[in-house]
């Protein structure tokens, strides 16, 4: 696929880059950060960002902005894996968007999802998890892919694809999976589980983008089972956000979604055609009042996701 290719030179195009947001100010930061080095990776795109929650500018003002002088909007999340955000709240945007700027084409590219490039970031972490433990024996190290959790089961269910292709390429005996809320088990839960198994050392690898409250909390949680656990060896691997496969996915998420293809179906949003989405439809047409304290109320699934980054986030 040729990166250097610009986006359909006969439509002004703009790409709006979606983030989660945090209440941990150096999460948003960094996602800041990685925008600017995304712009320089493709001056020949003009990419705007904003964020779901927890900063000045949210999805409707990201898209209002994005859409003013665009003939196109090319809405990228900038979220690993499809649950309430994805596949509900901000198609629901998109499509309050495109009421207010009939003139703008709003096209929603996928999300990053768990592939290949995950699966080499976390090769690479688990290597270097490895190294600072002095390069144990893989056979008695214990593998915990740790990710943020959701009510969504096709994406808890994505870590737990990530965490069996990772056994597959290579030497440990036992990877899991835990989550920091939502759902279980926890990270707890799965270190007695491994330490019942006889391993002698624990590899944690968090599955997020970037730093926020819940990475910190994540730290904390080592440091305590470290003194649980004595006997054991803990140590805990970095987030994905700055490796080269996240851009390298970017880019092709929105060449995938530039292309000129008329059929309707192809263009589809993600989720737009599924029963999970067309059933909170009707419970979804409440207010969103998007302040900059992003006070709202969510009439569907991920409401519990909500109430946790509001506790954690």
């Amino acid at each position: 696929m040729n990166l250097n290719l610009n986006l359909n030179e006969n439509v002004k195009t703009k790409v709006l880059l979606v983030g989660h947001g945090s209440r941990f100010k150096a999460g948003n930061d960094e996602i800041d950060t990685f925008v600017n080095i995304w712009r320089e990776k493709n001056p020949q795109w003009k990419i705007e960002a904003c964020f779901i929650e927890f900063s000045d500018v949210l999805l409707d003002r990201g898209l209002d902005n994005a859409a003013e002088g665009a003939e196109r909007v090319i809405v990228v999340p900038l979220i690993l894996n499809a649950a309430g955000h994805v596949k509900m709240e901000i198609p629901h945007f998109i499509n309050d968007a495109r009421q207010r700027h009939p003139e703008v084409e709003f096209i929603y590219a996928r999300h990053l999802g768990a592939g290949e490039p995950i699966l080499n970031i976390l090769k690479r972490n688990l290597v270097k998890v490895m190294m600072a433990m002095d390069a144990p024996d893989p056979k008695s190290t214990g593998v915990i892919l740790l990710g943020r959790g959701s009510s969504d089961r096709v994406a808890n269910g994505e870590i737990a694809k990530m965490a069996r292709w990772l056994f597959e390429e290579s030497d440990h005996e036992l990877v899991d999976i835990a989550f920091t809320g939502i759902t279980y088990p926890r990270l707890e839960m799965a270190v007695q589980r491994h330490v019942q198994q006889g391993m002698t050392q624990i590899a944690i690898l968090p599955y997020y983008l970037f730093t926020g409250t819940l990475i910190e909390r994540i730290k904390r949680q080592v440091e305590r089972l470290k003194v649980q656990y004595p006997q054991v060896i803990f140590a805990h691997g970095e987030y994905f956000g700055f490796e080269e496969e996240i851009y390298a996915m970017l880019n092709e998420r929105v060449l995938d979604a530039s292309g000129d293809v008329n059929d309707a179906e192809t263009r589809m949003m993600e989720c737009d055609g599924c029963l999970y989405r067309q059933e909170a439809e009707a419970d979804h047409h409440h207010h969103h009042h998007h302040d900059d304290a992003h006070n709202h109320d969510h009439n569907h699934d991920h409401n519990n996701e909500q109430e946790a980054e509001k506790a954690g986030a």
